[in-house]
């Protein structure tokens, strides 16, 4: 007899049961709550849109992570959203059109046709947190300082920052007159800090010595002290990547002096988002994972396909992986009451007024089946002497 599998679910796609569904949407309530405390408006974009709104970014990587589906009442090409930033951005740039800085959150799922890494979900929980309209170290620094109180809200004990600056590399193929070509097969060897690939292709691009010697650095400029090494090995780069490397400095002081506890790690070869980011990225790492949980930087002409180009910068990351990995403990919820089935005006107002103060009230159901506790229930309102009185289950 063949087996009834429609319980499963696709590859990648999870779901939370209760009570750890309640617990993650308390923990969204909380985040969310904060970012409005910094005036941090929230968004709620569409599920679906148009495939050209979704893609703005001039890369990829974004296209093939999204999934397409046919309109059938207009035969375009929708698509489900991989990521909320480019919605975000369109809203600064068509719906609000300020000319005060802008600040907007959100937090909704998001769908990808491949996950990130094997252990990442191919429904994420997208959680960020975006400022348009100013462009300055400033807006940096309040986004990471923000991204910060965000990890430890979460729960999130044990993380370190990784910086970079998008400019410093672009800025270096400039001057070295790269073609796309070359800028590309330089960029992919760089992602895999394959300083020997490096080598071999500034050979083939026949750069002068200086160029190359400064491609194959920036594979190696990496940790707490690459900031120091950078202005050796790069200070004939122009004063551009100059420029660069002391808004990263700047940058990495100002966290120091909000989180003393927080030492940056430095990577100029890690290109995250090079395509659309403009100035310096960030992530958030977690040691025991091996991989980022949140991300963002500065991406100035996103809002350009939508008619205005702002300045912006913002981070993202997936709440349920925070949630997972988040150490918060107790958050202290009260256990349900189990009422009986009201047949007098009495207990129906003294369920209304519990209900009211926040109480988790479950009335029972005549005839039904399994008992209070089944149901999450640790106390109940029984009756003693004329009055309804909340006791621990008998």
């Amino acid at each position: 007899m063949a087996i009834d599998h429609h319980w499963l679910l696709p590859e990648g796609i999870d779901e939370l049961p209760p009570p750890r569904a309640a617990e993650l949407e308390g923990l969204r309530r909380r985040l969310l709550d904060m970012y409005e405390g910094w005036g941090y408006d929230l968004i709620l974009p569409p599920f679906l849109e148009y495939m050209e709104a979704l893609l703005v970014s001039g890369g990829d990587d974004l296209a093939l992570r999204t999934f397409k589906v046919t309109d059938l009442i207009t035969g375009r090409t929708l698509g489900v959203r991989a990521d909320i930033t480019p919605q975000a951005a369109r809203i600064d740039a068509h719906k609000l059109n300020r000319e005060a800085p802008a600040r907007l959150c959100y937090c909704g799922t998001v769908l990808h046709t491949q996950p990130e890494n094997p252990a990442a979900s191919r429904a994420p929980l997208q959680v960020g947190a975006e400022l348009y309209g100013h462009d300055g170290i400033e807006s940096e620094l309040e986004i990471l300082d923000l991204l910060v109180r965000t990890l430890d809200l979460c729960g999130v004990e044990e993380y370190y920052l990784d910086l970079g600056h998008v400019g410093i590399f672009r800025n270096l193929s400039r001057q070295a007159g790269l073609d796309e070509q070359g800028e590309q097969a330089l960029f992919e060897a760089l992602q895999r800090k394959a300083t020997s690939e490096i080598q071999e292709i500034v050979a083939e691009l026949k750069l002068s010595p200086e160029h190359g010697a400064m491609f194959v650095a920036l594979a190696e400029l990496s940790g707490d002290d690459a900031l120091e090494r950078a202005e050796q090995l790069l200070s004939g780069a122009g004063d551009e990547v100059l420029t660069a490397l002391g808004e990263l400095r700047q940058v990495a002081q100002g966290l120091k002096e909000r989180f003393p506890a927080i030492a940056p790690h430095f990577d100029l070869a890690e290109l995250r988002g090079y395509h659309y980011h403009t100035g310096i990225v960030f992530a958030g790492f977690v040691p025991e994972l091996g991989q980022e949980v949140m991300r963002g930087g500065r991406y100035n002409e996103y809002g350009r396909s939508f008619g205005r180009a702002r300045p912006a910068v913002g981070f993202s990351g997936d709440l349920r992986t925070l949630f997972r990995i988040g150490k918060r403990g107790d958050i202290g919820t009260k256990p349900a009451i189990f009422a009986p089935w009201p047949e007098e005006k009495a207990l129906v107002d003294q369920v209304a007024q519990l209900r009211g103060e926040g109480r988790r009230v479950i009335f029972a159901l005549p005839g039904q089946s399994g008992d209070a506790r089944e149901q999450g229930c640790g106390e109940e309102l029984r009756k003693e002497a004329g009055e309804w009185k909340i006791l621990p289950l008998s």
